[in-house]
């Protein structure tokens, strides 16, 4: 490799930036590009025409992954960079997107400077990350791990089903199940993206190397007890299943604390209560339950012992407790390898790093099932994502472009 690294043009990747964040806007600035909505349709026309300026081999799956080929002419397992450019309704403009739009700039500078290169470089950009339809489901689709249910049980909030959604734009959500890339046909994966949370800005450090990803369960948990008058039942002798939900969320700092580790986090986010009523001893309390860690046996603790402590709970107030998985996904580790080049490409542009896991769920995480991945974050300001008050300064983006495009070149040259 040249001692000398190589660089993005950060002028041309600001008005990809500010292009791309057009499209969907709505009011407030925020952006609304929801998998095969208008918005992300649009995008997607907008990203294809980039590609094809830029003078790659535009191609699309059956999961209508988007991607560009750089090096169509070389044989061989390909690197291949992306993310996603589909939102979350009111979104900000760089969650998803700028790890997209680097990775196109990163394949215009490679051509344009006809780098030699021993693999082709390809970039993606992947179908509902967000999880309008349940999530990652262009990078499940490419890594081999739909099956025919979870495609046609997949909906939205609307009730909209995936299938439904996708035939409305000329698309057979079934393709999907054709979409696995072969095995051995990627040398490696990598994904840039924002933070999404405070730890970097913080630091006041632009590169983060993410070491893992992170795991979670998610349960809809129900406490059942008895609804009664509020003036003319005894506190002793009701059956408060509030009362029973707030115990149980005062405990979890105990449980994190003896069965979970230093990157353990647990979240009550969503309650209903019923009846509902002022006057009206809560007789149910739904609620949701969310824990993550980068560490499977770590989770796993935890889930017994949050089980335990929500039994013991129900039967000192004399509730029946019960609960349903809505989602379990694995930590990942990130590549030795992956991690390696994103450190020295780094250290080649006198940049500080910090390693770090990743606390939210990315394609990453899927395509590291067929794939030897990594994740290069840039920081969020304030850890501010998911809104329009999203914000990265350009210049922790263009140190993040050129540490992607570095890496690009170790990892392909």
């Amino acid at each position: 490799m040249s001692d000398t690294p190589l660089a993005v043009d950060l002028e041309r990747l600001q008005r990809d930036v500010d292009g791309l964040a057009s499209v969907g806007r709505g009011d407030s600035h925020a952006i609304y590009r929801t998998a095969f909505s208008d918005g992300d349709m649009a995008g997607r026309d907008w990203l294809k025409a980039r590609m094809d300026e830029a003078g790659l081999l535009f191609r699309t799956d059956g999961a209508a992954n988007l991607f560009g080929l750089l090096g169509e002419d070389k044989s061989g397992p390909c690197v291949l960079t992306g993310s996603h450019i589909d939102t979350i309704p009111g979104a900000g403009h760089l969650d998803g997107a700028l790890g997209v739009l680097c990775a196109l700039e990163s394949l215009r500078v490679l051509r344009e400077r006809k780098v030699e290169l021993q693999r082709p470089v390809e970039m993606v950009a992947f179908s509902d990350e967000e999880g309008r339809f349940g999530g990652m489901f262009g990078s499940q689709a490419f890594s081999g791990l739909l099956t025919p249910g979870m495609i046609l049980e997949a909906a939205d909030s609307d009730g909209v089903r995936l299938a439904d959604a996708m035939a409305e734009r000329g698309l057979n959500a079934m393709d999907a199940l054709r979409a696995p890339r072969a095995p051995g046909s990627i040398h490696a994966f990598v994904e840039l993206h924002i933070e999404q949370g405070p730890v970097l800005d913080r630091a006041g450090v632009s590169i983060g190397v993410v070491e893992a990803i992170t795991g979670l369960f998610r349960w809809e948990v129900t406490l059942t007890g008895a609804a009664n008058h509020a003036g003319t039942t005894p506190m002793n002798l009701r059956q408060d299943a509030f009362q029973g939900l707030a115990e149980f969320a005062g405990q979890i700092d105990r449980v994190l604390e003896e069965q979970g580790g230093p990157r353990s986090v647990a979240t009550i986010g969503h309650v209903v209560l019923s009846p509902g009523a002022a006057n009206v001893v809560p007789g149910e309390a739904r609620f949701t339950l969310e824990v993550r860690d980068t560490d499977a046996d770590v989770l796993d603790a935890l889930g017994h012992a949050l089980r335990r402590t929500l039994s013991a709970i129900a039967r000192r107030r004399g509730l029946m407790f019960e609960f349903s998985v809505v989602s379990e996904i694995s930590p990942v580790p990130c590549d030795g390898g992956v991690i390696a080049a994103i450190q020295e490409s780094a250290d080649a542009l006198s940049l500080e790093t910090l390693r770090l896991p990743s606390g939210a769920a990315h394609d990453t995480q899927m395509v590291s099932r067929v794939a030897p991945a990594g994740m290069i974050f840039v920081p969020s300001r304030e850890g501010r994502s998911h809104s329009p008050a999203e914000w990265t300064a350009w210049d922790d983006i263009e140190k993040g472009a050129n540490v992607l495009l570095n890496t690009l070149y170790r990892l392909a040259g």
